[in-house]
């Protein structure tokens, strides 16, 4: 009878230590902005199937990416539901398809007295980086989003964006003080980050629009910088930090091969940067994936006589447009396993939620 006691209590002892350990107290959220399945096979081919990142991701689920009025998602509507766990309509930011806000994954964390962050190679108003702060009906008002965004409690936030502040404030001078009013330090470019401390909340507007294709290493250093002062900013608490790759979505409507696989090179050191940091930190969990495909890409024999040898392969585009395939989610670190199987975009937004509510 004691023997069996305790085994008991051990067993609940482990389930309980067990449990401490699948529960993360920090999120990365990398989403690569129309970044299909196919995106990804176009990297295991050009990598020769040496491993990529994602073949070294430690569980794998689909989601599926439409939207409450369309079978074919915008960025608007998918963000929203990876953000907020909710669907809503096509173009819609942060609110419900009856015009009702919804409480983003940023918010929750924010109220659990995490830091968080946003690091985009797009402006911080566009689609995705806005679904995590911005409420508004329509994914187009720039100036509303601008506003949001200085409301937000935003610790970091790095991507491009200065043209529309200037618009809504009236020029540059006037942004730059509302920017400061709302308890940023601004950087204009990103030397200028390095320097900063987490003692400051930082605002990184590094070019008018865009940060701008090809542009190298950019995401793994700013998803870098921001991390170093999430950490510090969040203490105990932890942080949640969402890393776009926002142009490979331009490459696709573009159909343009080549640029997609630059794109997605820099989203993926961005992913290698967030895996190296949580197998350094055991209560660090990272999530990828993407808001929908785009183009329509495929990956096809150059000789449909497949009784020949190797015969190459092209990449060829169906569309100029979005497309509706599931896609993947990739998932690394403290907490992996509680993501599986086939799912909502929405559903997964609304775990994510659930992991960091206390």
């Amino acid at each position: 009878m004691l023997r069996t006691l305790l085994l008991s209590i051990v067993s609940i002892i482990l389930s309980v230590a067990t449990l401490a350990a699948q529960t993360p107290k920090n999120i990365i959220f990398l989403i690569g902005d129309g970044m299909s399945i196919a995106s990804v096979s176009m990297m295991q081919l050009v990598n020769k199937y040496e491993p990529t990142i994602f073949d070294k991701a430690e569980n794998i689920a689909l989601q599926k990416s439409y939207s409450a009025d369309n079978r074919v998602t915008d960025s608007a509507a998918s963000g929203t539901a990876l953000a907020t766990g909710v669907k809503t309509n096509n173009t819609y930011l942060g609110v419900l398809p009856d015009g009702t806000a919804v409480e983003s994954l940023m918010e929750v964390a924010q109220r659990e007295g995490m830091a968080t962050g946003v690091v985009v190679t797009t402006y911080l108003q566009h689609a995705t980086p806005a679904a995590f702060y911005a409420h508004v009906p329509s994914r187009h008002e720039y100036a509303l989003i601008s506003e949001q965004l200085l409301d937000s409690r935003l610790d970091v936030a790095i991507g491009g964006g200065m043209a529309f502040f200037a618009e809504r404030y009236g020029d540059r001078t006037q942004a730059e003080a509302a920017i400061a009013a709302a308890g940023f330090t601004l950087a204009t470019d990103f030397e200028a980050t390095k320097t900063l401390s987490a003692d400051c909340r930082v605002l990184a507007l590094l070019a008018d629009k865009e940060v701008g294709e090809n542009s190298g290493d950019y995401l793994a250093q700013a998803t870098s910088k921001a991390l170093e002062l999430l950490e510090t900013r969040g203490g105990d608490n932890g942080f949640v930090l969402m890393v776009e790759g926002s142009l490979i979505d331009g490459m696709g409507h573009g159909n343009d091969a080549v640029a997609q696989q630059r794109e997605m090179l820099g989203f993926m050191q961005a992913i290698e940067v967030a895996v190296a940091y949580a197998q350094s930190h055991s209560d660090t969990l990272v999530v990828v994936t993407a808001d929908h495909g785009t183009g329509g890409l495929t990956l096809v024999s150059a000789n449909a006589d497949f009784t020949l040898a190797e015969q190459g392969v092209e990449f060829r585009w169906t569309t100029g447009g979005h497309s509706g395939e599931m896609i993947p989610v990739y998932l690394y670190g403290a907490g992996s396993e509680l993501v599986n199987g086939v799912m909502e975009n929405s559903e997964l937004g609304a775990l994510l939620k659930g992991v960091i509510t206390k």
